[in-house]
């Protein structure tokens, strides 16, 4: 799953280094109670990324309403504010293996250089890019089976995910879309299988009235 949780009307959700420390403190700690593995990470200034493979069907939502309170409650006395930190549920799409899985990695820690933050995903320190791309130990990523395909050995696979974030993003629109559309990011074959699945769309629909298929029929 990645998810993504915007500060409200996408305001600031840290305004010093002390707050990011303090999520990742609660993020650890809450990670393996909520039944979540954390594949990668991003804190930006007023949103979040997260990509987490959930081992309950409650997994996510059970994480993200623990994390999402305590930050608040810390935000709101250390700051004297008032009211919401968060807009609202956080957006997720549920991603597929191989490819897809790979480019959700990069997408994720990708978004300070995005947003021009850092020159360089390696110049952004919290992210969990120096963990997957450099083996800077971190006591709660879990590598996820396509991470460790890159390679056979530990500087194989560190190697080979450096060379992943090179050129043009190819899917960064289709991970925007699923993602913001609480969607689904895969081949077809495998979002057809979760559509029949679920029973419900999981993919974005096209705009406007169905097709009237007999051109006969008088609608009145």
């Amino acid at each position: 799953m990645h998810i993504v949780q915007r500060g409200n009307n996408r305001g600031p959700c840290f305004f010093e280094d002390a707050d990011r420390r303090f999520y990742l403190h609660h993020l650890a700690r809450i990670l393996p109670e909520a039944s979540c593995e954390l594949h990668a990470y991003c804190l930006m200034t007023n949103h979040v990324h997260l990509l987490v493979t959930p081992l309950a069907s409650n997994s996510c939502a059970c994480l993200m309403r623990r994390l999402n309170l305590l930050h608040s409650q810390y935000m709101n006395r250390k700051y004297e504010r008032t009211g919401s930190l968060w807009e609202g549920r956080f957006r997720s799409c549920i991603v597929q293996s191989e490819a897809y899985l790979l480019n959700c990695y990069r997408y994720v820690e990708l978004n300070p250089v995005r947003a021009r933050l850092a020159d360089s995903p390696d110049a952004f320190e919290w992210s969990s890019y120096r963990t997957n791309a450099r083996g800077v130990p971190s006591t709660f990523i879990t590598p996820h089976e396509e991470y460790q395909r890159l390679g056979t050995s530990a500087e194989d696979r560190y190697a080979s995910y450096r060379s992943l974030f090179g050129g043009p993003e190819p899917m960064l629109a289709a991970i925007r879309q699923a993602t913001n559309g609480n969607l689904v990011l895969g081949s077809r074959t495998f979002m057809d299988r979760l559509s029949a699945s679920l029973g419900r769309r999981v993919e974005r629909g096209k705009a406007g009235r169905p097709a009237n298929r007999d051109k006969n029929v008088v609608r009145p």
